[in-house]
């Protein structure tokens, strides 16, 4: 592991120490950590029955029905709590797309406009002899531009959707404009709860998980001391953070990124393979449900963990401050290692989920 880059993660420790001791700081991340694991994030996906809710995000539930009112339906529903809205429309723009946004508009949520099934009307239109792909894209953002611009929607943002493919079209823009939209925490439970359908979320979800790992440790060797009953205890080597919160932290990881039993299973649906075939790829680490505190107990001792003298030492010469953890800081470095680690190996066999799928 690059001490260039170990360096670049301890300087934003060192930086955080010149405002709060090592206590009050530990204390503080524990409850930003708390306060993450906490943070929901409620979009409403609307749209008529058939529009391609479930094709947008299959593990939410979209609402709307053929006869609904909208301006009735956003009370009953308790449209408020949402941080925002996407409505779904595949083909024509209704009357109820429409109302919907003039009602959105009048809580000052945000929202965004999805034509769905662009695959589908693409290859309706492939039988004319003057189709062009780009041509007929740009008369579907056209079409539903107008119609917003017609409900009163000045800027409106539209955003054109394949089936079944992720990485088509505008499903990577869509997300980029979420995660630019949403501040702080809300910003983070996107990221990690998107899809790893490209390389770009792969990277983004291996930065947000990379800027925790360092939090993470820190809270893990400042436990109580009464978690020290349950630290790994590797022959040869220090104290380990506590053992429960290290498989919880790795079973987070793995779900981040799509390496779980759940979440295989709705690509496996998705891309039309079997989830088996998905799950041999995943060759580096257990999915997120098999992470067990023996497999902890083996990384510990088998992963770069095992210099730990050595990044002891590293890290109390670059943050001498960790000096007042006393044992506590080769907990600290032994963490701090592993997670490095782990999350590489996550990493390259999400990598290798997300190659096999598109096989």
């Amino acid at each position: 592991m690059s001490k260039v880059i170990v360096r670049a993660e301890l300087e934003k420790l060192k930086n955080a120490l010149k405002e709060k001791n090592l206590q009050d700081l530990s204390k503080q991340i524990n409850e930003e950590l708390k306060s993450l694991n906490s943070t929901t994030l409620d979009i409403a996906i609307t749209g008529m029955t058939g529009a391609g809710k479930s094709s947008l995000v299959n593990a939410l539930r979209g609402i709307g029905s053929p006869d609904f009112k909208a301006d009735e339906y956003l009370q009953k529903t308790n449209f408020a709590k949402y941080d925002f809205f996407i409505i779904v429309a595949s083909e024509r723009f209704t009357e109820n797309d429409v109302l919907l946004t003039k009602e959105i508009r009048k809580m000052n949520k945000k929202y965004y406009f999805v034509r769905s099934k662009v695959d589908q009307s693409i290859k309706a239109e492939e039988r004319n002899p003057d189709f062009h792909e780009e041509e007929s894209l740009e008369k579907m953002r056209g079409y539903c531009c107008e119609e917003l611009r017609k409900a009163g929607e000045s800027n409106p943002r539209v955003f054109l959707l394949f089936s079944w493919n992720l990485s088509a079209y505008d499903f990577p823009l869509l997300l980029n404009t979420l995660q630019n939209d949403l501040d702080g925490l809300k910003r983070q439970v996107i990221i990690e709860s998107m899809p790893a359908f490209s390389k770009e979320a792969l990277e983004k979800k291996k930065a947000a998980m990379e800027a925790l790992i360092w939090r993470l440790a820190l809270v893990s060797c400042a436990m109580p001391s009464q978690s020290q009953d349950y630290a790994i205890r590797v022959p040869g080597l220090p104290l380990c953070g506590d053992i429960s919160f290290l498989v919880a932290t790795m079973g987070k990881f793995c779900r981040v990124f799509g390496l779980d039993e759940e979440s295989l299973g709705r690509l496996a649906q998705r891309i039309r393979k079997p989830i088996n075939e998905l799950k041999l790829a995943v060759k580096k680490v257990p999915l997120a449900g098999q992470i067990t505190e023996e497999f902890v107990l083996h990384l510990a001792a088998t992963s770069d963990a095992s210099k730990a003298p050595m990044a002891v030492k590293f890290a109390l010469d670059f943050v001498p401050a960790l000096g007042s953890l006393g044992d506590g800081v080769a907990s600290f470095a032994t963490t701090f290692y592993m997670l490095k680690s782990f999350l590489r190996d996550v990493k390259e066999d999400a990598e290798n989920v997300r190659a096999k799928a598109a096989e």
